[in-house]
Order: structure tokens, then sequence, then C-alpha cells
């Protein structure tokens, strides 16, 4: 087998991501239905919480070209 596992790693550090994402989507729809009058300010932070978390895949896809 050649080559490296750069590639199963960036797999592994996806998995938190991931799940991270769907946390705060599920808390932010589930925040909308219980209080719609609050959109607006559940609205940003669910940006907020997404761009964090995706930055965090990003970092790891650049660690495992990196390495």
């Amino acid at each position: 087998m050649t080559g490296t596992l750069n590639l199963v790693g960036f797999g592994l550090s996806a998995i938190g991501p991931a799940i991270a994402t769907g946390m705060i989507f599920a808390a932010y729809i589930n925040g909308v239905a219980r209080q719609p009058e609050a959109r607006s300010v559940l609205q940003p932070i669910a940006f907020l919480g997404f761009a964090l978390a995706e930055a965090l895949a990003l970092f790891g896809l650049v660690l495992a070209f990196v390495l």
C-alpha cells in the first residue's frame, strides 16, 4: 500500500465539524419553532457557529496537505 494517511486523518477530523454543524442548526430550528419572533436574534448566532465549525474543517484540510 502506497501513499500517506493524511486523507484518513482529514476524514476523521471532519467528523467533529459535521456533528457540530448538525447540532447548531438543530438548536436553531428548535429555537425558532418555539419562539418565531426570536428568529432575527438566533440567525446570526447560528451562522457564526456554522462559520467557526467549518473553519475547523478547513484547518484540518490544510493540515492534511501540509503534513
